[in-house]
């Protein structure tokens, strides 16, 4: 099939997640994306594991984020790497970057630097904490981002203690971020002819996430609390028990919430002055949600998910991750690839483009498996 960014290229220098995430999904949309890894054992994350690959060395969480690309292995603080860099850039579009902050300014190949050097690039710089600012030469993972982000503390319930979410949330919404911030500079490029940099930031990522929370926060002055599986400002939306197993309750609406009430057997709470209109279930949520669960626990899962489905209500099974891949739906998206020679399958590119999705043409690269193919060494 014909792709999106067909004839666009990208230098990505950087490792982990982020960045990689960036580059496989530009790759899986078309671009030709040239990993720049390091001599001596390549991208960190190929020893993310167990499991393996098949050559049992690189990780599979490695050929997730890294497939449909190609490798070189440069020595950045050699001038004739840096002299190697320079080379690829010239006749590059992007150029994403998630190195340790302040170390491309030290290597001398930081924004305003390239930009001078190469004025149709679109430098794309990924920052744990942001560009500016006391905390901008600091470290950071997804964890410590959850944590100093503000999710920890509105993720669980109210007397656990912060909570992590077990998706690196951060990592993958700032790489996306990035292919959005790069995507536009694209655009502009077309109509100026000049590239320009885009900053973003796993920080600023972490604060887009809870930015309802803050909004909030902002307005009164109130510090958000946890709600366990519930939602702060919707009520019932939420996970309850069954007579057997657990399931997510989402009436979004006051609409929802008098269907939901006839499927529960209390067709009168609909107009109930405690729980008839949205503010006022929140306001009662300590009442409501315990009568709601009571109800719920005398019938197994199954019965309740046909009646609510039957009357319209929103509601889903909590999956674990085998059976969300056993499951009817998950088949029928048809997400997962297997990638052309090492075998190893992965979920591809959520994008479809006229109905189709893309696949992977190349397989993750070992490091610097493209060295002599693209530098001609």
């Amino acid at each position: 099939m014909n792709l999106p960014l067909e004839g666009v290229r990208v230098i990505e220098v950087g490792q982990a997640l982020a960045g990689p995430l960036a580059g496989a999904v530009l790759a899986d949309m078309g671009a030709d994306v040239i990993k720049v890894e390091k001599p001596d054992g390549g991208d960190d994350a190929r020893a993310w594991g167990p499991p393996f690959g098949p050559d049992g060395e690189t990780s599979l969480y490695f050929y997730g984020q890294n497939r449909n690309k190609r490798s070189v292995t440069l020595d950045l603080k050699l001038p004739e790497d840096i002299a190697a860099l320079h080379a690829l850039c010239e006749g590059a579009d992007i150029l994403i970057q998630n190195l340790r902050p302040g170390v491309v300014d030290e290597i001398g190949i930081g924004p305003e630097a390239m930009l001078e050097r190469h004025p149709r690039l679109v430098y794309c710089s990924i920052w744990a904490f942001g560009y500016q600012g006391p905390m901008r030469l600091n470290p950071g993972f997804d964890p410590l981002l959850q944590a100093y982000g503000g999710m920890m503390s509105v993720t669980g319930r109210p007397d656990d203690p912060p909570t992590f979410c077990g998706a690196s949330i951060n990592d993958k919404a700032t790489g996306m971020f990035t292919v959005i911030g790069a995507l536009a500079a694209l655009r502009q490029r077309d109509r100026t002819g000049r590239g320009c940099l885009v900053d973003t930031s796993l920080f600023e990522t972490a604060v887009h996430w809870v930015e309802g929370q803050v909004n909030n926060h902002l307005a009164t002055g109130d510090v958000p609390k946890r709600h366990g599986t519930g939602a702060a400002v919707i009520v019932p939306y939420q996970v309850f028990e069954t007579a057997d197993r657990p399931f997510c309750l989402a009436a979004g609406n006051d609409r929802l919430w008098a269907r939901c009430a006839v499927v529960l057997g209390r067709p009168e709470w609909a107009d109930d002055p405690r729980f008839a209109r949205s503010r006022d279930r929140v306001k009662h949520r300590a009442v409501l949600v315990p009568l709601i669960a009571e109800i719920l626990a005398t019938r197994p899962r199954a019965a309740w998910l046909d009646a609510l489905e039957t009357a319209g209500v929103p509601s889903a099974a909590v999956n674990d991750i085998g059976e969300l891949a056993a499951s009817a739906q998950f088949a029928a998206v048809d997400i997962v690839q297997t990638l052309p020679e090492s075998g190893v399958r992965v979920v591809g590119l959520p994008i479809s483009f006229d109905r189709q999705r893309p696949r992977s043409a190349r397989p993750a690269p070992a490091a610097g498996a493209h060295t002599r193919e693209i530098l001609g060494r």
